[in-house]
């Protein structure tokens, strides 16, 4: 990848992220606000706590609200307009990379039905996967409030800090109760969706439209080829069709490319793994 489709691939990925970003932000603030709104009220019932109660409580759940329709916003332009975007220019990258005998011969990138099927089918998976994450972001969002509504009910208050640490809006939760900032995770996430999809795109096209049973993997110096830290690196080897569709990318954050090689179709004795 050349360094200005790399700068500008980054700027997609940035024009994704940042706005999904700032829907945690946004709940955040919400939360701080519910928070403090709260802690001016009296423990206790007094005069006028259930009306400020519900108004604080149905302000954030207008917020809620808010956050869940911007973020599911964001989602869709990325899977409807970015991801297709991505995919078509993983197929030119690919070509452009490719031996000049393979290029003369190429014809340009247009939406098959195997490259439909194929953006469809990842787009779907994607699109879930990200919704999923909003969503539970909606569920962690409520359970905080009804933490806050019973706190606000008792004599001393809420403890303010102590809500914040067990329901950290800004963050998002893995299924190890790892946490990252919500920057940090969709960055991550849309970035290993993203290069996925360019990986996946120049494979298919390499197959459909090359007749490619062999790929030309670029990657880090120190990348493995099924993990990281997989002893069987994967930069300048020469991989199957097959070994290449199953490990598109090795982890996230991974800078793995494929160029088609279907030059070396006819050459003997050619294993996967094999040095450029």
């Amino acid at each position: 990848m050349t360094t200005t489709t790399r700068t500008l691939r980054g700027r997609i990925l940035d024009a994704a992220a940042r706005p999904l970003s700032s829907c945690w932000q946004a709940l955040r603030s919400a939360q701080r606000s519910l928070l403090d709104g709260l802690r001016r009220v009296r423990g206790g019932r007094p005069t006028g706590f259930t009306a400020a109660l519900r108004r604080f409580s149905n302000t954030f759940l207008t917020a809620v609200g808010v956050f869940d329709r911007d973020a599911r916003a964001v989602v869709e332009q990325w899977v409807i307009t970015t991801l297709p975007t991505l995919y078509r220019d993983g197929t030119l990258d690919a070509l452009d990379r490719a031996p000049f005998s393979v290029r003369r011969r190429a014809t340009r990138f247009s939406w098959s039905p195997t490259h439909t099927h194929t953006i469809t089918a990842l787009s779907a998976q994607y699109y879930a996967d990200l919704i999923n994450r909003i969503s539970e972001a909606v569920r962690r969002a409520q359970a905080f409030l009804r933490a806050a509504q019973d706190q606000a009910r008792r004599p001393e208050g809420i403890d303010r800090d102590g809500l914040l640490a067990e329901h950290p809006l800004d963050t998002v939760i893995y299924r190890n109760q790892a946490r990252y900032p919500a920057h940090a995770w969709a960055t991550a996430a849309l970035g290993a969706q993203a290069t996925t999809t360019t990986n996946t795109a120049a494979l298919t096209y390499g197959q459909s439209e090359l007749a490619a049973d062999w790929f030309e993997c670029s990657d880090g110096p120190g990348c493995g080829f099924l993990t990281h830290d997989d002893p069987d690196r994967a930069d300048r080897t020469i991989r199957s069709a097959a070994d290449a569709l199953a490990h598109p990318l090795a982890h996230f954050g991974c800078v793995r490319e494929w160029t088609p090689r279907p030059d070396l179709n006819n050459r003997p004795n050619l294993v996967s793994g094999a040095p450029v």
